[in-house]
C-alpha cells in the first residue's frame, strides 16, 4: 500500500511515517484491499476554500474526503482509494475547546476521512451512529497498537 502524505501547514508538526502507519493499520483493520491513499494537511484558508468550492460552504471544517473511482481495467489493489484533506488548526481549536488530546483529534479526522473513502456516510442520524461506532472501534484498535499520532 502506498500512503502519500503532504504537509502544507505549520500549526502542528506532522510525522509522515506515523500517518502512513496509522492509515495502513486502519485499512488493514477494515480489511480494505491495498490501495494508494493521499493525505494532505492544510491550513484553515485552504480547507475553507475547498469546503466552499465543493460544498458551497465557506466555513472551515475538520476534514474533507474525495473518493476516487477505481478504473475498470486496474485491479483494486492498484487503484487509488482517494484523497483526504485534514486541517490541524481546526483540530487544535476543537480539542482545546473540548479539553481533548490534539493527537487523538487529528487521528480521528484521518479515520473519519478514510471511512468516507470506503463508503461510510454521516448525513442521516443512523449513518452518523454507524460511522461514530466504526470510528470508535478503529481508534480503540489503533490505541492498542500504539499507532495514534504523536504531535
Amino acid at each position: 500500500m502506498k500512503v502519500l502524505v503532504q504537509n502544507n501547514q505549520k500549526d502542528l508538526k506532522i510525522k509522515a511515517l506515523q500517518v502512513k502507519q496509522l492509515v495502513k493499520e486502519a485499512l488493514d483493520f477494515k480489511k480494505v484491499p491495498t490501495k494508494t491513499v493521499s493525505i494532505y494537511f492544510v491550513t484553515k484558508k485552504t480547507i475553507s476554500a475547498l469546503h466552499d468550492e465543493f460544498f458551497n460552504d465557506p466555513s472551515p471544517t475538520d476534514c474533507i474526503s474525495f473518493p476516487l473511482d477505481p478504473s475498470d481495467d486496474e485491479p483494486d489493489e492498484l487503484s487509488c482509494l482517494g484523497e483526504i484533506f485534514v486541517c490541524p488548526k481546526v483540530a487544535i481549536e476543537y480539542a482545546s475547546s473540548e479539553n481533548l488530546p490534539v493527537n487523538e483529534e487529528v487521528s480521528l479526522y484521518i479515520i473519519h476521512g478514510l471511512l468516507h473513502l470506503i463508503g461510510y456516510d454521516d448525513i442521516t442520524e443512523i449513518e452518523r451512529k454507524v460511522m461514530r461506532s466504526e470510528e470508535k472501534k478503529i481508534m480503540n484498535h489503533l490505541k492498542k497498537q500504539k499507532l495514534i499520532l504523536e504531535v
